[in-house]
């Protein structure tokens, strides 16, 4: 089975020719992570190969991570690979510890996202992209807020901030309008995105953005009644 390649186009020339012992390559451009995955999903290489560059990108590491964490692939070779020099290296998977749940320190790895991980207690004031300062409440599913308009799911909410899963392009720093439904009324005020990162879940359901949105004027005694009502 052909090995799969991902690249941008300017440089996967270069990346076939270091290749070139692999047998036949299959090429997908850094701007087709998605077709990439299917193929890989459909093939099921023993190798893939992605670009430095790429790897080094949002998508490039929520396509390894999804490469990782799913069982039907645990024997392809993940490898990231400079189109340029001799720079190679293998993707290691996550390791099971004796609980059965899986650990890994590489970049991009959705086991250390607040939404993957249980949300931590109050007692520690931080989370890991340390933009948490007050108690953040897991929330019921279907709870939905407007990000700039668009629709986007809740994670976990609290007065100052909440996390999002959203179809829409959501960047670090990025500054965004925020409308939360509370009954009969609708809270509205300004945020920016505090952290964001691209995954790939499921091969059916789309393409997603993970964020943190910190709230800049917002009611806090509105949102912690909220908070109340609608988390788990």
């Amino acid at each position: 089975m052909p090995a799969v390649v991902i690249a941008a186009t300017n440089l996967m020339p270069a990346l076939q020719e270091r290749l070139a012992g692999e047998g036949e390559l299959l090429a997908f451009a850094d701007t087709e992570p998605i077709q990439a995955l299917q193929a890989i999903l459909e093939q099921r290489p023993s190798l893939i190969v992605l670009e430095r560059l790429f790897a080094a990108t949002p998508r490039g590491a929520a396509l390894i991570n999804r490469i990782k964490t799913d069982p039907q692939l645990g024997n392809a070779e993940v490898r990231v690979m400079s189109h340029t020099g001799d720079y190679s290296r293998q993707v290691a998977r996550p390791r099971s510890d004796a609980s059965g749940s899986s650990s890994d320190g590489a970049a991009g790895d959705s086991s250390r996202g607040a939404g993957v991980m249980a949300v931590e207690s109050a007692s520690r004031p931080l989370d890991w992209h340390g933009t948490r300062r007050a108690p953040r409440y897991k929330v019921r599913a279907g709870v939905e807020i407007q990000v700039d308009g668009n629709p986007a799911s809740v994670v976990d909410l609290s007065s100052v901030g909440v996390q999002v899963l959203s179809t829409t392009i959501l960047r670090p720093n990025q500054k965004v309008r925020v409308s939360i439904p509370n009954d009969e009324f609708v809270m509205r005020f300004r945020g920016a995105i505090a952290w964001a990162k691209f995954e790939l879940p499921k091969p059916n359901d789309p393409p997603r953005y993970r964020a943190g949105v910190d709230f800049a004027d917002a009611d806090a005694i509105a949102l912690d009644d909220f908070c109340a009502k609608i988390k788990i």
